[in-house]
């Protein structure tokens, strides 16, 4: 009878472990599961930088932001699920140049944009970069165009801006002239934050290409290098874009998706 009593009492023991083990496996389950769900409901944010720069120079001309360089990279991270907020150093309208804007510059990403009202809606209702806080975003994207060469190398509140960004080691993306924003950017320690890095941009054959060597403020090849940066480019016009840890830089208009490919991967 001891015998019979003392097995029973055994098997209540393991079942009652076997369920107890079964609820925390089920718990354990239910929480990854959780986990899981809000990884793939998690947005990622990025931050769009334009120029509100309207004038080439003397020149009498306008300029402003190069609609292929944002219209690609829009849509390429709008397409993926990314929400995206376009700020420049004013607020407001942000310029277009019109060169970018002629048949000649037609792509797929701007013939879209032209039919996107909401883009459109919200190129001429940007916020003010001062309101824009790093904390709030994955990564951050400056679009070109010759305007940036004008009001975003010296922006203090971009500069600021870039800088906190980059110390929370988020991806800081630039493509064509936007790679001049990062002339008085700098690291923890007061070193130059492309000095030892390997960057493209705008070369100077394609500035001289275009006429415009004697009317820009600076030569973003000659910056580059002159900062310390292992600066290269491909051939004129062609795709071409590097990135070195964070930071990410393509040399001119066509570069602009794989930018934007690179700034998608990094945000994985």
């Amino acid at each position: 009878m001891n015998l019979i009593k003392t097995l029973a009492l055994t098997l209540t023991i393991i079942t009652a472990s076997s369920c107890k083990e079964g609820k925390k496996e089920s718990t354990s389950e239910k929480v990854s599961e959780e986990k899981t769900t809000l990884e793939k409901d998690k947005t990622m944010k990025v931050l769009f930088v334009l120029t509100s720069h309207d004038q080439l120079g003397d020149t009498g001309k306008k300029t402003g932001f190069w609609v292929e360089e944002f219209a690609s990279p829009y849509y390429t991270l709008l397409d993926k699920g990314v929400a995206i907020t376009i700020a420049t150093p004013k607020g407001g309208a942000a310029p277009i140049d019109p060169s970018s804007d002629s048949p000649d510059a037609a792509t797929a990403a701007t013939d879209r944009f032209n039919k996107d009202a909401d883009a459109k809606s919200k190129i001429a209702n940007t916020n003010k970069l001062s309101d824009m806080d790093a904390d709030d975003f994955d990564a951050v994207f400056y679009p070109g165009g010759h305007g940036p060469l004008w009001d975003l190398t010296n922006d203090k509140t971009s500069i600021s801006l870039i800088e906190k960004f980059n110390n929370q080691k988020k991806p800081i993306a630039f493509v064509c002239h936007a790679p001049a924003v990062l002339k008085d950017v700098k690291n923890e320690d007061g070193t130059r934050l492309v000095k030892g890095k390997k960057v493209t941009g705008f070369s100077n054959s394609e500035e001289s290409a275009v006429g415009l060597t004697e009317v820009v403020p600076l030569l973003l090849e000659d910056m580059l290098i002159e900062s310390g940066a292992h600066y290269t480019n491909g051939d004129d016009w062609a795709a071409y874009a590097v990135q070195d840890g964070n930071l990410i830089t393509g040399q001119n208009p066509a570069s602009s998706e794989l930018v934007a490919e690179k700034l998608l991967e990094s945000l994985k």
